[in-house]
């Protein structure tokens, strides 16, 4: 059994990034850990709703065992299981965003059993996440050069702050990753209003 990694929240920025990557992480690698000042440096620190949603989405496709994953909590412990392919479907409850729901989940799926599709509802244009539009124009062409198969596309839009957007991306396990190399940087396409 692999030992436990404390991870203090408050390190950094003091945001929800450090446990979106630290699901991410657990997932892959199978280690447990906790984690404790949980958004210590925003002004309404602890899970909200995008968060928890992350956990339990991670929680859900690892078959993890989770203590603190509650509103509000700025501890939570993570032990994770086994990384399974299938369909999953989310609902964040607000406009949280969709996007670093999926930011947390899609890259463990890339080492699933199987392929996977992931539906997440709340949030698809917000204030400080990358919108769906970037994940789908700028991110997934680039996962693509390195051997990474998702797809991501927009059912609905919802905007910051009444939400009611959906975000569905289907994901392949990933067979080998290739060096990324990039040339000569591409031209603007044009930005229109």
């Amino acid at each position: 059994m692999k030992r436990m990694i404390a991870l203090d929240g408050a390190q950094g920025e003091g945001g929800g990034q450090i446990l979106r990557s630290a699901l991410s992480l657990s997932m892959i690698t199978g280690q447990p850990f906790t984690i404790t000042g949980i958004r210590a440096g925003r002004a309404k620190p602890g899970l909200l709703r995008q968060h928890l949603t992350a956990v339990k989405a991670a929680a859900e496709i690892c078959r993890a065992t989770v203590e603190g994953a509650e509103l509000g909590s700025q501890r939570l412990l993570f032990r994770p299981g086994t990384v399974r392919g299938g369909d999953y479907r989310f609902a964040i409850g607000s406009a949280g965003s969709c996007t670093l729901v999926l930011q947390t989940v899609l890259p463990a799926l890339w080492f699933a059993d199987g392929p996977s599709r992931v539906e997440v509802s709340g949030g698809t244009d917000n204030p400080s996440a990358p919108p769906a539009d970037f994940i789908r124009r700028v991110l997934e062409p680039l996962l693509a050069k390195i051997g990474i198969h998702q797809q991501t596309t927009l059912l609905r839009h919802g905007f910051y702050p009444a939400g009611g957007g959906v975000v569905a991306t289907e994901v392949s396990p990933v067979a080998s990753f290739k060096t990324l190399q990039l040339g000569k940087p591409g031209g603007s396409g044009g930005i229109s209003c």
